[in-house]
């Protein structure tokens, strides 16, 4: 037996907000639990090992069994649906990173309820037909004028026609997830990257010929391996895979003395054959010594090459081309410090920078390094290409569920939804109202797209409301009725309970405590320490034994009185609007956290009696 590992990571709204004390549990594939686990302030459990066999039969195209154990995943919070995540591939000697990706439960929403996603076999063990359709720029009459990598890259749940959602998610996890989800991760470099830079190539083309889109269709490419290729939403990631793609993300395939992408089409090359690249092919040419670029000329034309592009849309700034270190200095360090500032409100483990404005010293290499450390980029404390666009990507993120937080305030949502009719043409405050929602709710909704915010009720809005409506099931019509608005204002209340500001303490129902545990901890000295009983703590948390793991967040009841959250101020914060917010007093807040004023700062702690 080899032995493979998991890592799971908890975090919504496009990683804005990381999820703490998410209860996960690792099952074999007869339903036994061999881990329990729980999530950090990062969103992340403990890397843990899990049997599985030895890699070499992955790397035989003869081997007809199955070169993996599956193991499977259920993952439990308070507040949110749970997800079921069955049959996840893991691999001899490789790291894979799975994103549990919860969905807020919805205002008067009394009981969990469970997704389940399946991982399966990957494409290439698969005996499917594979019968990719496409053309090279010149012979298509929809091109763009520049190769531009699409972040985020709208992806179709199905075949062409079906009514499948689309969910959107950026180009290098859409490359990874691909990867991961067509060959064996465990395969020799060079075969790894040719292959990679076929998929890369492939999705850029049918972006760049407008391929889906220049027919009427709303998204950039489908999951279908029978149009497309693979995409399995809500899979793992591996550790092998995930370095290359942050090294070529940007990279393709193209013909000497042209500018468009190659169509890169490719099949297993066992059980299905193709006129493009051999999957298994690939492994015999890496194992021959073959490089990359020769690997993908025995399959494509000799004149190939690599080409590179750094337009990435929806960017703040471009990569400056070279990285960035120790040393450094300029306006491009001052970008990423300021960055790193405002993503640590979210991360907290992301340590303060001291430097400079605009010096690249030790602490804000320290503070990359962590960074880097938390979203699964190599740790050396350097913004490459990779680090950058993630850092840029993940500031989008924060300052954006920022303000639409703060929007949601202006605009004075209220608990009662209007009594309007909304339909394609209408326009006014009401319409304003809508938008915002469905925007909001896009964060943590796969598969709803944000609609534009102009008050004018279009056909992104419409597209936007009938994807709401699929997902609540109801009536998808495209029209705002009673119905949707009751279901647009239920899930925004549930958004608001249950997803807690990063900074802030959830405020338990009930007199609750969140523990982390420490090294010497046990149930029967929490129990005693707290008041309460060791079968409460248990039962609170969902716990079958009584092992603690180090790190593990645990939701202690407590005994009335005495007892406080932790609170970190942010923007607009006052006592007055605390003490509503938590059902207290002014004088209450004041006298916990020895306060002789009225003022607060941002970044001030405070303590805020509860119960």
């Amino acid at each position: 037996m080899a032995i493979g590992y998991l890592i799971i990571q908890a975090r919504t709204a496009h990683d804005a907000v990381p999820l703490q004390g998410v209860q996960v549990t690792v099952l074999d594939d007869e339903q036994n639990r061999v881990y329990e686990l729980a999530t950090d302030e990062n969103g992340e459990t403990r890397r843990v090992p899990l049997e599985t066999v030895d890699k070499s039969f992955s790397l035989d195209q003869n081997f007809t069994g199955t070169p993996y154990v599956s193991y499977n995943v259920l993952a439990q919070a308070e507040g949110f649906n749970s997800l079921y995540v069955s049959n996840i591939p893991v691999y001899g000697g490789e790291s894979a990173v799975l994103p549990i990706m919860l969905v807020p439960m919805q205002g008067q929403q009394r009981n969990s309820v469970q997704t389940e996603i399946e991982i399966g076999s990957p494409a290439v063990s698969m005996a499917g037909e594979r019968n990719q359709e496409g053309a090279e720029a010149e012979e298509s009459p929809y091109v763009l004028r520049q190769v531009v990598i699409p972040n985020p890259i709208t992806v179709h749940l199905g075949t062409p026609a079906s009514a499948a959602s689309n969910v959107q998610v950026s180009f290098p996890d859409y490359v990874k997830n691909v990867a991961s989800s067509e060959i064996y991760p465990t395969w020799p470099d060079a075969a790894l990257r040719a292959n990679i830079y076929a998929i890369i190539t492939f999705a850029l083309n049918r972006v760049y010929t407008e391929w889906y889109r220049s027919k009427g269709y709303d998204f950039d490419i489908t999951n279908s391996t029978a149009y497309d290729q693979a995409f399995v939403y809500g899979r793992p990631i591996y550790s092998s895979i995930s370095r290359i793609v942050d090294e070529i993300f940007n990279e393709y395939v193209r013909r000497r003395g042209q500018n468009a992408p190659y169509f890169t089409s490719f099949c297993n090359g066992t059980t299905s054959t193709c006129q493009g690249l051999s999957q298994w092919g690939t492994v015999t040419l890496a194992n021959q010594g073959r490089t990359p670029i020769n690997i993908l000329r025995a399959y494509y034309p000799n004149d190939i090459e690599i080409a590179e592009t750094n337009i990435m849309t929806n960017m703040l700034s471009s990569y400056p081309g070279t990285p960035l270190r120790v040393g450094s200095t300029g306006l491009d360090v001052q970008t990423i410090q300021t960055y790193l500032k405002r993503i640590r409100q979210n991360y907290p483990a992301i340590p303060a920078i001291s430097d400079p404005v605009g010096n690249f010293g030790e602490s804000t290499r320290a503070a990359v390094a962590r960074f880097q450390s938390i979203f699964n980029l190599v740790s050396d404390g350097i913004v490459g290409k990779s680090t950058w666009y993630k850092l840029s990507s993940l500031y989008t993120a924060v300052t954006r569920l920022a303000e639409l937080n703060s929007e949601g305030t202006s605009l004075g949502i209220g608990s009662v939804p209007p009594s309007s009719v909304l339909r394609q043409g209408s326009t006014g405050q009401d319409v304003i109202t809508l938008q915002y929602l469905l925007d909001l709710i896009s964060e943590y909704y796969p598969g709803i797209p944000a609609p534009a915010q102009d008050g004018i009720f279009g056909s992104g809005t419409r597209q936007s409301v009938i994807a709401f409506q699929q997902r609540m099931g109801l009536a998808a019509d495209g029209i705002v009725g009673k119905g949707t608005w009751n279901a647009l204002y239920e899930t925004y209340r549930g958004i608001n309970q249950n997803v807690t500001p990063p900074g802030q303490t959830p405020p338990d129902p009930g007199n609750v405590v969140a523990y982390t545990v420490r090294s010497g901890d046990t149930l029967w000295l929490l129990a005693n320490r707290y008041g309460t009983t060791v079968d409460a703590i248990k039962r609170l948390n969902g716990l079958t034994n009584d092992s603690l793991q180090i790190g593990q967040v645990l939701r202690i009841p407590v005994s009335q009185g005495g007892q406080y959250i932790t609170y970190t101020v942010r923007s607009g914060d006052t006592l007055w609007l605390l003490a509503n917010r938590y059902g207290t007093t002014v004088d209450a807040i004041k006298r916990a956290s020895g306060l002789t004023s009225d003022n607060l700062s941002i970044g001030q702690t405070l303590r805020i009696p509860v119960g």
